[in-house]
């Protein structure tokens, strides 16, 4: 039997929310998710419909809850005011509905992109979303993912897509941390209980020491589906150009923008091993390999590669 209500969670309908929601269905776990449109039903989910511009919507959500799991984000903007509204202005609205509520536990998902806010604008409005939780008052922990990837990720997908042609452009030379959705969101669901650490900015990744290079994900990547690929880092300005020609060739689909190739070329996306959550906590279960296999296989089974 589903345990009753206890968690708000925005971001219920994207990648790593659906996934949050799929895990705490298992757990046992009901929750109140936020969503623009009509959802088809889910067990343990109530759906309440709205978005982080409505002040009822978000009192609707929050309303006999204990703890609110904000993954809600935008990744992808137009410009700088896309950035602010979907990051920084939607995280002061979750934190006041859930401060009004009295909510006691704020799980906030950031990003690593938070740690070089001058690089992106991405990157500056997770910063700023992260000093407004830090400043809330409200029992607080951060969780800044580093690259996540899974069955159902659309954003990965191009660097599958690209090792099945046996090509793989890459951003200039650098590290990168990796971890599975179904690891984080088991991660976020063990912060969303009272008793854990508060106050605190949390970096998990999937337990490889000093993350990867490029070349090892273009390498695992290949062998995740079958082929061998040569791999080409591109020099920063190449990707820029790169950005440019994807927003104009697929216009409102592109997977590139040129503040997605700024945080690309950073050399450094690896986890800090001080920022790591403490064992007793939590630790990584899938092995990056097989979650790479497992990822490809669900791409081919549902015809998205």
């Amino acid at each position: 039997m589903v345990a009753a209500v206890i968690l708000a969670v925005t971001g219920g309908t994207g990648f790593v929310g659906a996934r949050f929601l799929d895990i705490a269905s298992r757990a046992g776990i009901a929750v109140k998710a936020l969503t623009r449109r009509p959802q088809p039903r889910r067990d343990g989910v109530q759906w309440i419909e709205g978005s982080l511009s409505d002040a009822d919507a978000l009192r609707n959500l929050v309303t006999g809850c204990s703890a609110a799991v904000h993954i809600a984000g935008v990744l992808k903007a137009r410009d700088a005011a896309g950035f602010e509204q979907g990051n920084v202005e939607g995280t002061l609205a979750m934190l006041a509905a859930a401060t009004a509520a009295g909510i006691t536990r704020f799980v906030h998902v950031s990003s690593l992109a938070a740690r070089e806010p001058e690089l992106s604008r991405y990157g500056g409005s997770k910063a700023r979303a992260e000093t407004l939780v830090e400043r809330s008052g409200i029992d607080w922990v951060i969780v800044r993912p580093p690259a996540v990837y899974g069955p159902g990720d659309r954003e990965t997908l191009e660097l599958f897509k690209m090792a099945r042609m046996r090509l793989m452009l890459l951003p200039p030379g650098g590290r990168v941390s990796l971890v599975h959705v179904d690891d984080l969101c088991r991660l976020l669901l063990a912060l969303a209980k009272a008793d854990r650490p508060s106050g605190v900015v949390l970096e998990p990744d999937d337990g490889r020491p000093d993350g990867w290079t490029h070349k090892d994900v273009a390498e695992a990547i290949g062998r995740a589906v079958g082929r061998n690929n040569v791999a080409l880092s591109l020099p920063a300005s190449m990707l820029r150009l790169g950005a440019v020609v994807d927003q104009l060739v697929r216009r409102e689909r592109a997977k590139l923008s040129t503040d997605r190739a700024a945080y690309f070329s950073h050399s450094d996306w690896v986890v800090s091993s001080g920022r790591k959550p403490a064992p007793d906590l939590w630790s990584p279960r899938i092995d990056t390999e097989q979650g790479l296999a497992d990822t490809a296989r669900w791409y081919k089974a549902n015809g998205w590669l």
